[in-house]
């Protein structure tokens, strides 16, 4: 039967033109030939998953590929790219900074500086000499009342001393410039825990002051110090705002209590975060809020509402103005505002290494009767720094 099925393949392939006969009639007599004689299934080849030649009566081996074929590269399992774990940064303790930083300090108040020392190291302070110690002054934001007390109070003690020595009237004003600054202020950030509950910050300041920053800085302190930390995202109208506080969390380990939802209540974040804080046993909670222009009368609204939320857990023990240390004036014309919508217990200055206008120190605690607690003096993560008079005071001069 074999025999014949060959024979008449060739018959066909002569006589029907070619290969194109034989396929029809391979068909039709596979068709018609008895069971026993069907060629099973897969008989040209096909492989099983177990990698057998499925058909024909073969050891199951595979034939070696003809010379040319391509050959498929193993199946090899791909391993998932390894991820390196978060590294939890531990930040340096809050003590000495400002020292540490004293040199961007200096640097930026150098004119300032070497003004004051040029005028006293003349040996004659005769009257304009002393009206240009005035100017100076008060282009470096101390204000005219202030600088011309400070003048005539300068003026007095050289006079009583009897010297234009310039190292002894470089004390002198050393002296009287802390003294203006005023060491007697409370400068301590209240952040001790009250029984079950924890501190409670609340950051408030118009855009562009650096105040998520701040927030976020001022955190990455507190856990240098040892302390744990809850941050509220309670600015949710501004939509990096949150993001830009998750990443300073993530990095020192922070929990961050955020909205997912722009525009969200910031009230409800706030008073969300103060209640995760008393859940999760941490020592402060610091709470965001939206850059609020002070002329617009329903934000600052909106702000004291904030405060009067977080309130319903307990206390707020430290609300904190984050202001510009470059705008001057206008810095303190928002200073006033806000101390009118919320009791302010302590001014942030930020952006202090970028200008020779330091003297808004002085002029804005004249004007609020509050201190300034913090000052930031570069874009580094550990550039925020409890603010000393004396310090600040060497730095301006030189000393």
């Amino acid at each position: 039967m074999v025999h014949d099925l060959i024979y008449a393949a060739i018959a066909v392939v002569v006589v029907g033109g070619g290969t194109a006969g034989l396929v029809p009639y391979l068909k039709s007599r596979r068709r018609s030939l008895p069971p026993g004689d069907q060629p099973a299934p897969g008989s040209s080849g096909s492989l099983s998953r177990g990698g057998t030649e499925s058909g024909g009566t073969g050891t199951g081996t595979l034939a070696p590929p003809e010379p040319g074929t391509p050959v498929a590269p193993p199946d090899l399992t791909t391993l998932p790219e390894q991820v390196p774990e978060h590294v939890i940064e531990k930040p340096p303790p809050s003590a000495g900074r400002l020292t540490r930083l004293r040199g961007r300090l200096a640097r930026s108040h150098s004119a300032i500086g070497s003004v004051l020392l040029s005028l006293i190291s003349s040996g004659h302070l005769d009257e304009q000499s002393w009206e240009e110690i005035e100017d100076t002054l008060i282009s470096a934001d101390m204000g005219v009342g202030p600088a011309r007390e400070l003048v005539e109070e300068l003026k007095t003690e050289v006079k009583v001393a009897g010297t234009n020595d310039p190292a002894v009237v470089r004390d002198m004003l050393r002296t009287d410039l802390i003294a203006m600054i005023n060491p007697e202020l409370d400068r301590t950030l209240h952040l001790a825990r009250h029984g079950d509950r924890p501190s409670v910050v609340l950051v408030v300041g118009v855009n562009g002051t650096g105040k998520t920053t701040t927030c976020g800085k001022l955190g990455r302190l507190l856990v240098g110090d040892g302390k744990t930390v809850v941050l509220g995202a309670a600015d949710t109208f501004r939509a990096a705002a949150a993001d830009q506080l998750q990443t300073w969390g993530d990095r020192v380990g922070a929990q961050v209590v955020r909205s997912e939802r722009e525009g969200a209540d910031p009230a409800s974040v706030a008073f969300e975060a103060v209640n995760v804080g008393i859940q999760e046993g941490v020592d402060s909670v610091i709470v965001d809020t939206a850059g609020r222009l002070h002329t617009k009368t329903g934000l600052m609204d909106e702000l004291g509402k904030i405060k009067r939320v977080i309130e319903k857990h307990g206390s707020v023990d430290e609300v904190l103005l984050v202001l510009d240390a470059t705008t001057g004036q206008n810095g303190l014309r928002q200073a006033r505002v806000f101390a009118e919508v919320v009791d302010i217990t302590g001014i942030i200055l930020t952006k202090l290494d970028g200008t020779a206008r330091g003297g808004i120190v002085i002029q804005v605690q004249r004007e609020l009767g509050v201190p300034v607690k913090l000052v930031g003096l570069g874009e580094g993560p550990d550039d925020l720094a409890f603010f000393d008079p004396a310090v600040f005071v060497d730095a301006i001069l030189g000393g």
